[in-house]
This record gives C-alpha cells, sequence and structure tokens, in this order.
C-alpha cells in the first residue's frame, strides 16, 4: 500500500469521523424541531459542498481556484469545499434556502411538542371560558 493511499483513507476516515460527530451532537439535541432545523442546515451545506465541488472540475485546471493543479491538493480541497460550504449554509444572509424550505416541508410532519400542546390546550380552555360567559350573559 502506498503512502498516498495511507494519507486518502486517513483523510476520509477524519470527514466520517466528523459527519458521525456531527449527528451525535444533533442527536443529544432534545427539542425534534431544533433537531430538524440542524439536519436541514447540515443538508443544505453538504449539497453546496456538492456543488461547489462539481463547479470546481468544470475549471481549467492551471487557472482554477488553486493554480496549477498539485497531485497533494486533492486531497485538501474536499476540506475547504466542506468548510466553504458550511459557512455558506450557515451564514444568515445566504440566498440558498434549502434548509429553510427543507425544516417548513418537514416540520409539519414532527409530533406536537410539549409546550405546543400546553398552548392548545391554553387556547381550548380559554374558548370553552368565553362559551360559558356568552350562555351566562344570554339567561340574564
Amino acid at each position: 500500500m502506498s503512502y498516498q493511499s495511507i494519507q486518502a483513507q486517513a483523510l476520509s476516515s477524519d470527514i466520517v469521523n466528523t459527519n458521525v460527530q456531527t449527528l451525535d451532537n444533533i442527536k443529544r439535541i432534545k427539542s425534534q424541531k431544533e433537531q430538524l432545523k440542524k439536519v436541514s442546515k447540515e443538508f443544505e451545506a453538504i449539497f453546496v459542498t456538492k456543488m461547489i465541488s462539481a463547479l470546481h472540475k468544470t475549471v481549467d485546471k492551471e487557472g482554477g481556484i488553486f493554480g496549477s493543479d498539485d497531485k497533494y491538493m486533492d486531497k485538501f480541497k474536499s476540506f475547504i469545499f466542506d468548510e466553504v460550504g458550511r459557512q455558506i449554509a450557515n451564514n444568515p444572509n445566504s440566498t440558498v434556502g434549502f434548509a429553510k424550505q427543507i425544516y417548513t416541508q418537514m416540520e409539519k410532519a414532527l409530533p406536537k411538542e410539549e409546550t405546543e400542546i400546553q398552548e392548545t390546550a391554553k387556547q381550548a380552555a380559554a374558548a370553552q371560558g368565553l362559551k360559558h360567559y356568552r350562555e351566562l350573559n344570554k339567561e340574564i
């Protein structure tokens, strides 16, 4: 096994470990809505990273982002593209917007959280109290 293939395997395992750590951190969040927000952002970051990587392949190697292509730069491009993708996805002024759309669509499928259930119960109780108040006024 060559030195370069060992390096490539080490870099690949670092990327996998980072992704697993990110997922573990998301699992620790109690609120499903917060988990969905994080996963939506992560998906957007992955999508933007893949898009940047595909776009980079269309650029001339001599005049590309990194100048003349070096065989070792291929190992680090993925890290750079990952970070740029994350920065774009986490930028509040980003106009990509996949994360927001994913969140909006998938939020509908989430079960209601305890605070939402309590709020709905309060509104129902208030509506019931108003109905009872109106019935009392009719009798008077």
